[in-house]
């Protein structure tokens, strides 16, 4: 037997039966709210458990209803005026059909409502009670859908029938009467726009898909059925107004002939000379108003077009303000940043640089990098850095077959830094405690004795965040580099949890313990443009040597140096046992 999605274990669709669709369904926005799928299948069981009907606000019929709602609704702002102004009574069948199903329609919705489970922004679940919903519809919508919900088809169509029936003359008259002020009275129907602005809300608050580009889009919907809807409701005054001083001569109607025509005609000239008022042109409307009625059924159409043309205007602007916030807040720090280069009066070049450095480094979009990884959870922090560094240190041979634990703490130590094409990232003799990855970019490594290019996956300082030396090597940027850089106070952080790894490090550095000579015997590979040449570090009084060695150096190294470096250290060791013996 298939399993519900939202109730809890035990029950099934047969169990629940046609009650399965008024719980809440699992998607995004439920999710969002309640945290994750065992809160949403508590929350299914809550509403099992109350034992009363009410539909759930992320329920599967609450979501068709809401669809089917304000297809009606739509029909109804569309139908309602054409009805009035141009259709005088001959509406036929299928029409009052579907106005008295619109009707009921609405009066059910009213009923339905007091059934219908609430969610607010800031709760942390649905309102179930019965009581609190109904105060809750009082006190906020229930008057304006009573008032919208008022059946005047059903009127209509008893009046209709009886009017047809009727053969006394004056009756008749009297009856005709009776259903113009009727029709008129239908305008009321048009309070149901509200509805149609509230089902919008609904659609992007319980969306399936809670993403941006759909909230985006159902705000252009709703803005262009606005503005549709503002401009039929005009073209249908046109002519309607007219119609109610049944067509004086010197009427527009008249004027164009339009008296026979078709209702497909009338509209379309009555939508013309909407927007030709609406948008202040003079095609439609050339002729001055002929009286005081038609002057206002122009200035109306002015006022409107003002509220359209402003009301466009400010949502397309604030969309697209909102559609890239972070390409706005870069261009708002670039602003900034302009107006301090010019009160400090800094050079032309160098405000340049400092531009070029921005786009470089945030690539124009601002982002807080440091409050983005803060927000988010210690896993998915780590795996956004294994996709970014973990590579980077692979090919470093002191994290090479370290602990997995250990190469994460060292990932959180990371730091991304970007340099310009001819910045120097560090100087000969100047002491170091930073080592540096290449994520993408060329580099140089100069010393008075060689020159090494340093390109994507390479690194630099490795021997300065072991012993804190100096460098004797410059790098500089030949490009823009992007880089991570570990500085030698988090490495030892690092460290500190896993004293195997640091006592294995250890080994590779001899250190004087007066301070006064540092050892550094680690080879590490190095891959570069000429090869894989092994690069001996020996670091004295903190000066970081660097230099490539072919196989005779290394032999020579291996067999005269290194003998020399152990006497050394035998030497110093006894001097300071000596100390101790004679203190």
């Amino acid at each position: 037997m298939e399993k519900f999605k939202g109730p809890t274990t035990g029950f099934t669709k047969a169990t629940c039966g046609w009650r399965a669709l008024l719980l809440p369904q699992l998607n995004r926005q439920s999710l969002y709210v309640y945290g994750s799928e065992v809160a949403v299948e508590q929350e299914c069981k809550r509403q099992l458990e109350s034992g009363v009907f009410v539909i759930h606000p992320f329920s599967p019929m609450r979501s068709y209803y809401i669809m089917v709602m304000m297809a009606i609704t739509f029909l109804n702002l569309i139908g309602i005026p054409m009805e009035i102004a141009f259709l005088d009574g001959d509406s036929g069948l299928a029409w009052e059909s579907f106005n008295v199903f619109s009707d009921t329609l609405f009066l059910l919705d009213v009923v339905l409502n007091f059934r219908m489970g609430i969610i607010t922004e800031d709760a942390e679940e649905a309102i179930l009670d019965i009581k609190k919903i109904r105060v809750c519809y009082l006190r906020t919508w229930f008057i304006p859908d009573v008032i919208a919900a008022f059946p005047i088809g059903y009127i209509l169509l008893f009046a209709d029938l009886h009017y047809h029936n009727d053969d006394n003359p004056s009756k008749a008259n009297k009856m005709m009467r009776i259903l113009m002020f009727v029709r008129i009275l239908s305008l009321i129907r048009l309070a149901r726009v509200s509805r149609l602005v509230r089902f919008f809300n609904e659609v992007e608050k319980v969306s399936n898909a809670n993403l941006e580009v759909v909230r985006l889009f159902f705000r252009i919907l709703s803005l262009f059925m606005m503005i549709f809807l503002l401009c039929h409701w005009n073209g249908c005054i046109q002519y309607f107004v007219p119609m109610l001083e049944e067509f004086p001569t010197d009427c527009w109607v008249r004027k164009e002939n339009l008296m026979n025509s078709t209702v497909i005609v009338k509209y379309s000239w009555g939508v013309f000379r909407a927007l030709s008022q609406m948008i202040a042109l003079s095609y439609g409307s050339m002729d001055a108003p002929t009286n005081y009625i038609e002057m206002w059924i122009v200035m109306v159409s002015m006022v409107s077009g003002c509220m359209m043309y402003t009301i466009l205007v400010a949502n397309a602007t604030t969309m697209i303000a909102n559609l890239d916030p972070a390409a706005k807040e870069y261009k708002s720090k670039m602003s900034r940043l302009e107006h301090y280069m010019a009160f400090m009066k800094l050079p032309p070049e160098l405000q340049l640089r400092i531009s070029n450095y921005y786009q470089a480094r945030y690539g124009g979009k601002w982002f807080d990098e440091k409050y983005i990884m803060d927000t988010i959870s210690s896993s998915l922090k780590e795996q956004v850095l294994m996709v970014m560094c973990s590579q980077l240190l692979k090919k470093v041979p002191m994290f090479q077959n370290r602990e997995e634990n250990f190469i994460n703490d060292v990932l959180f130590k990371l730091h991304y830094e970007v340099f310009q094409e001819g910045d120097v990232i560090v100087r000969q003799n100047v002491p170091g405690d930073r080592m540096f990855f290449i994520d993408h970019g060329e580099a140089v490594m100069e010393t008075e004795s060689y020159e090494r290019e340093l390109c994507d996956g390479d690194f630099f300082g490795e021997t300065c965040v072991l012993t804190k030396g100096k460098h004797l090597a410059t790098v500089k940027a030949l490009t823009d580099c992007q880089c991570f850089s570990l500085s030698w106070d988090d490495f030892q952080e690092a460290l500190r949890g896993f004293p195997d790894i640091k006592k294995d490090l250890e080994k590779m550095v001899l250190v004087n313990a007066d301070g006064g000579v540092v050892y550094d015997l680690y080879l590490p590979q190095r891959r570069g443009k000429t090869g894989d040449p092994r690069i001996l570090t020996i670091s004295a009084q903190d000066i970081t040597v660097r230099m490539p060695l072919r196989r005779m150096d290394v032999m020579f190294f291996g067999f005269v140096i290194t003998p020399l470096i152990y006497v050394d250290c035998f030497i110093l060791s006894e001097i300071k046992s000596n100390k101790a013996n004679l203190s």
